[in-house]
């Protein structure tokens, strides 16, 4: 499919991490405020909510090394898969925070904003693969050059 609009895996993955980054960054705040709260009200202990905060801004943490780590993948058929799977996760995230809660407009603007870029990164991707098979790699040059010599 060809597109005017070009984003390279690489910036998808970061336009990822960064969104990941502001959910962890609003997980954590919210985190550590409700743990004060609590440990101000009560005295001590962890509260339910705290920890339900707390793990998700680990899991955006965890995810947000997992983008990074995707950076390095060089095989184009590979980061068409985790490009797929990461739009899967932002778009279904996208609907259910539509349904369950529109409450929350930065949370869909900024899932929705990410499955916008990584569907691009995906289209993008898939014209790269295109003009990879249709293209000799150095190696399969040198091995034709080698076999014309031979004749």
């Amino acid at each position: 499919m060809n597109i005017k609009i070009k984003v390279f895996p690489k910036y998808a993955y970061l336009a990822s991490s960064s969104i990941a980054f502001l959910f962890f960054c609003n997980f954590a705040y919210k985190a550590t405020i409700a743990y004060l709260i609590h440990k101000e009200l009560f005295g001590d202990g962890i509260d339910v909510l705290v920890s339900l905060r707390a793990a998700l801004a680990g899991i955006m943490f965890l995810l947000i090394i997992l983008f990074f780590q995707f950076i390095k993948i060089k095989d184009l058929q590979s980061q068409r898969t985790i490009l797929r799977g990461i739009f899967i996760g932002w778009s279904s995230l996208f609907i259910i925070l539509v349904i369950l809660n529109s409450n929350l407009i930065h949370f869909i603007v900024l899932s929705g904003v990410a499955a916008l870029i990584n569907l691009i990164s995906l289209f993008s991707l898939e014209d790269l693969i295109k003009d990879e098979r249709n293209t000799l790699t150095d190696k399969e040059i040198y091995l034709l050059q080698k076999l014309a010599n031979k004749k």
